[in-house]
C-alpha cells in the first residue's frame, strides 16, 4: 500500500506494519472526533458553528411567566410602553423572533457577508411589516374605545327642575375644586377648615390624588379651565417614581382608573402614557407564590408586602379582587397581556379553593392560597369583589362567562346566607363570621343595590324581575338610613338589632365622610326604572351636603350624624369629587350621558368603556333589550 509522505515522519519509517497502521487510524480518528464535538461547545456566534448548525432554532419564551414580570420591569426607557413586545399570549416580540441566525445559502459554505447581510435584511423587513400591521390594528381598536359619552349637550335635561338640581351640583363642583386649588394644590387633599393640604400614606408618595380623581368629573361637566388646569398639573408634575407605603388598591382605582377614564374621555396620549408608566410599577406586587398580590407595595424599588392588620399576613378580598377593569384596560392601552393574565390567574385561584356555604370570606393568604378567617362582608373588605364580577361581565361586551358565573353563583349564596328582613320590613345584608350573623349593615354595602340592579337584566330569566325589586329594596333601607338620621345623611354602619332598624347604635358607627354608596344606588336604580323617587332622594342628599357639611373654604364629613350641632373631620376627600358629585350631576342628568350600555365605572366612579370587539370589523354594536 502505498502513503503519501506525511509531515514530521521519515522517508524510511514510510514502510508501516499492520498493527503501527492501525494505532495511527485509530489516532487520527480521535483526533477528527474531537475537533468536530467542540464545535458543540463554541458560542453561538462563532461562524463554524452556524455553517454545520444552520436549522437549529432559540426556542420561544412565553409571555406571563413570574420571571417575565421580572424581566418585563427591568426593560430600559425606550421599551417603557411594550406596544411592540409582545402581542398575544404564547408569541414572542418581533424582535426575539429576528435574533434566529440566518439559514446559509444552498451551495456556499455557510453564504458570505453579503448574503447573510440581504437574508437578515429580508427578515427585519418581514418583521417590521408584522410589527406595523398588528400595531395599526391596535391602534385602529383603541380608536374603537374613544366612543362618544357626552351625549347631545352634555347630557342637559329637558325637565328645568332636574336641570336646576344638575346646574347645583355643578356649582358644588367648581367650589370644592376651586378651593382644593387655592389652598392644598398638589396636595392629596383639602383640610378645609385650616385651609391647607393633606398627603397621607396611603398613596405611596404619590401626589395630586384630588386632581387625578377629578378629571374626568370636570370634563363631564363642561368646567373646561379647571380641567385644562388638571391636566397641566398631571403633565407637569405627577411624579410615578416615590418611595413609601402605598396601597395597591387605591393606587389602582383612583389614579390607574382616573387616568384611564381620562384618556378615554379626552383622547389625550399624555393620559395613556402616564398610566401605562405606572401600570408596570404595580405588576412586583404580584411575585407572589400564588400570583395573589400583597396589599401594599413601594413603586420606587417594587418591594410589596400585606397590610400589618390584616390577618396572618393575608391579602384582602377587595382589594385583589378590585383589579380586573382597570388591568384589563392597561392590556388594551399597552398591547400587553399581561395585565389581563395577572387578574385572570387571581380569578383561577378563587375558583380552586372551596368557598365555605358558596361564600367568599374576605382574608386570603397568598403564600398559601387558602383563605385565613371565614369573615364574610358585603361592606368593607369584601364590597367591590362582587362590583367587579358583574361589571368585568358588562365591561367584556357581555362576553366574559367565567365573571358571569361566578357573580351569580356569589349572588345565590349571598341571598340564602345573608340577606335578612327586619321586623319593619327593610332588607338589608348582614355580615357573616363563620356561621354567625352580625345584623350589621355598612354605607359601604350600600352600593349593592345598584350593583344588582345592573346585573338584574342578565340574570336567569325568572329571576329579573325578582334582582330588580332586591336592588330596590336594598336601596330603600339605605335611604332609611339617611332619613332617620337628624341631618339626613346616613351613619358609617348601622344595625337591625336589638329594637334598632338602620339606625347606627354605636358612637364609633356615627360618621359620615362624604360617601358616595347611597347616591350611588340611586343613579344606577334611576337610569333602570326613572321612578322619580330617586332624583328626590338624591336632592335631599344635595341639601344635607349643603347645610352640613359645606364650608367656608369647601365640603367636610362630620362625625355624628344624628346631631344637628355638627362637629366637622376637616376633610374634603378625593373621592367626594370623583363619586359623590358625579353620581349625582348623572343623577340629574339624561341617558345619554355615559350611557351605561357602552361605559362601565369603576369602584371610584371613573367611567370605562365597554370593549366591543365587533367595533374593529366595523360592525354595528348589538345592545340587548328585553
Amino acid at each position: 500500500m502505498v502513503f503519501r509522505k506525511l509531515p514530521g515522519v521519515s522517508a524510511s519509517g514510510m514502510g508501516l506494519r499492520l498493527s503501527q497502521k492501525f494505532v495511527f487510524l485509530l489516532f487520527l480518528s480521535g483526533l477528527v472526533t474531537l475537533c468536530f464535538g467542540a464545535l458543540f461547545f463554541l458560542p453561538d456566534s462563532v461562524r463554524l458553528k452556524r455553517i454545520f448548525l444552520s436549522k437549529t432554532e432559540t426556542q420561544p419564551v412565553t409571555v406571563g411567566s413570574e420571571n417575565d414580570a421580572k424581566e418585563h420591569l427591568k426593560r430600559p426607557k425606550e421599551q417603557d410602553h411594550p406596544r411592540g413586545m409582545t402581542s398575544t399570549k404564547g408569541e414572542t416580540s418581533t424582535k426575539m423572533k429576528s435574533r434566529k441566525p440566518p439559514v446559509p445559502h444552498e451551495g456556499t459554505e455557510g453564504g458570505d457577508a453579503q448574503e447573510d447581510l440581504s437574508l437578515k435584511s429580508e427578515s427585519d423587513k418581514v418583521a417590521s411589516s408584522d410589527q406595523v400591521a398588528s400595531l395599526d390594528t391596535h391602534k385602529k381598536f383603541e380608536k374603537c374605545l374613544l366612543k362618544p359619552a357626552l351625549g347631545r349637550e352634555r347630557g342637559k335635561p329637558s325637565d328645568p327642575q332636574a336641570n336646576e338640581r344638575r346646574e347645583k351640583v355643578k356649582e358644588m363642583m367648581k367650589f370644592a375644586w376651586d378651593n382644593y386649588k387655592q389652598y392644598a394644590w398638589g396636595k392629596n387633599e383639602l383640610r378645609p377648615l385650616t385651609k391647607n393640604g393633606h398627603i397621607g400614606n396611603m398613596f405611596g408618595g404619590l401626589r395630586g390624588a384630588s386632581i387625578v380623581d377629578s378629571l374626568d368629573t370636570l370634563y363631564i361637566m363642561g368646567l373646561m379651565e379647571e380641567y385644562n388646569d388638571a391636566k397641566e398639573w398631571v403633565k407637569s408634575n405627577l411624579e410615578l417614581t416615590s418611595n413609601g407605603e402605598a396601597s395597591l388598591f387605591e393606587v389602582n382605582i383612583r389614579y390607574v382608573g382616573g387616568l384611564l377614564s381620562a384618556y378615554y374621555l379626552t383622547g389625550e396620549e399624555l393620559f395613556k402614557n402616564k398610566v401605562v408608566e405606572l401600570g408596570e410599577k404595580l405588576l412586583p406586587a404580584f411575585n407572589t407564590p400564588t400570583g395573589i398580590p400583597r396589599g401594599v407595595i413601594n413603586l420606587g424599588s417594587g418591594t410589596s408586602w400585606s397590610w400589618g392588620w390584616a390577618s396572618a399576613g393575608s391579602s384582602i378580598l377587595a382589594e385583589f379582587g378590585t383589579l380586573h377593569l382597570e388591568f384589563v384596560h392597561l392590556t388594551e392601552l399597552s398591547n400587553n397581556p399581561i395585565y389581563t393574565e395577572k387578574v385572570m390567574n387571581i380569578r383561577k385561584q378563587l375558583n380552586k379553593i372551596e368557598k365555605p356555604h358558596g361564600l367568599y370570606p374576605n382574608f386570603l393568604s397568598p403564600v398559601s392560597g387558602n383563605w385565613v378567617q371565614h369573615h364574610v362582608s358585603i361592606g368593607g373588605l369584601g364590597d367591590s369583589f362582587y362590583e367587579y364580577l358583574i361589571k368585568s361581565f358588562l365591561m367584556s361586551d357581555k362576553t366574559d362567562e367565567g365573571a358571569k358565573k361566578m357573580y351569580y353563583n356569589a349572588l345565590d349564596a349571598i341571598e340564602a346566607n345573608l340577606v335578612q328582613k327586619s321586623p319593619g320590613g327593610l332588607t338589608y345584608m348582614a355580615e357573616w363570621r363563620g356561621g354567625i350573623l352580625d345584623h350589621k349593615m355598612g354605607h359601604l354595602a350600600c352600593f349593592s343595590g345598584g350593583m344588582i340592579g345592573i346585573g338584574a337584566d342578565d340574570g336567569a330569566p325568572d329571576k329579573r324581575q325578582h334582582y330588580l325589586n332586591l336592588a330596590a329594596e336594598i336601596t330603600h333601607t339605605c335611604h332609611e338610613s339617611y332619613t332617620r338620621s337628624a341631618t339626613k345623611l346616613g351613619p358609617e354602619a348601622f344595625r337591625f338589632d336589638s329594637g334598632a332598624e338602620a339606625t347606627a347604635t354605636r358612637l364609633s358607627d356615627r360618621y359620615y365622610i362624604l360617601r358616595p354608596e347611597v347616591i350611588e344606588s340611586y343613579m344606577y336604580m334611576w337610569r333602570l326604572t326613572h321612578d322619580p323617587k330617586y332624583q328626590d332622594w338624591g336632592w335631599e342628599a344635595v341639601e344635607a351636603l349643603e347645610q352640613h357639611c359645606r364650608v367656608e373654604s369647601g365640603f367636610s364629613g362630620i362625625r355624628d350624624v344624628y346631631t344637628t350641632t355638627v362637629s366637622h373631620d376637616n376633610m374634603q376627600q378625593s373621592f367626594f369629587l370623583s363619586e359623590t358629585l358625579k353620581y349625582l350631576y348623572l343623577l340629574f342628568s339624561d341617558d345619554d350621558l355615559l350611557p351605561l350600555e357602552d361605559w362601565v365605572f369603576n369602584t371610584e366612579a371613573h367611567p370605562l368603556p365597554v370593549i366591543r370587539r365587533s367595533c374593529l370589523q366595523g360592525e354595528p354594536a348589538q345592545v340587548k333589550t328585553e
